[in-house]
């Protein structure tokens, strides 16, 4: 646990069912604006909480994180293999903080604990399949942590504002 930019207490602990309500609270926006992820906006609660806490989930290797910041859940990280059987040696991540919580250095924070636990499980590298090229603050922040663009898919993203857009493939050793 350490301190915040506010002084507020940090910690990261893996998601529990109940922790879904705050979850979603983060994700609805996120989903509805549709600037950041490849998601339906019109994606339902239902379909969300299949896509990222499911109950049962079918990928084994999913782990899923919440940060919270004196008692308040403020983003949440998912961590899990990037494909399964040789390929398994590979991490993935999806990352999604609060709009106000934006800018305090949180998605940093859960980057470093999801880093930290994918290193602890035995993946060699981390993936990222689908950042979205306009999404500059989420790719300074990648670069700024040592992943690199290794090929940018041009116009694979409609964003609702942009027009089209590419998703870059970013990738680091661990």
């Amino acid at each position: 646990m350490g301190a915040s930019a506010e002084g507020l207490m940090r910690s990261v602990r893996t998601a529990v069912p109940g922790d879904w309500a705050a979850i979603w609270r983060i994700m609805e926006p996120v989903v509805r604006a549709g600037e950041t992820y490849c998601w339906d906006p019109g994606m339902d609660q239902k379909a969300a909480r299949s896509e990222w806490l499911p109950e049962a989930p079918l990928d084994t290797t999913l782990c899923v994180y919440v940060a919270v910041d004196d008692g308040v859940v403020v983003g949440t990280v998912q961590l899990h293999a990037n494909r399964g059987g040789n390929g398994n040696h590979v991490a993935n991540a999806s990352f999604l903080v609060a709009g106000d919580a934006g800018g305090k250095g949180i998605a940093r924070h859960l980057a470093d604990h999801v880093m930290t636990e994918a290193r602890g499980q035995g993946y060699e590298s981390m993936q990222f399949n689908a950042v979205v090229q306009t999404n500059e603050r989420a790719v300074a922040l990648w670069r700024s942590l040592e992943f690199e663009v290794i090929g940018t898919v041009p116009g694979a993203f409609r964003h609702p504002v942009q027009g089209p857009t590419g998703l870059h493939i970013m990738f680091r050793r661990l």
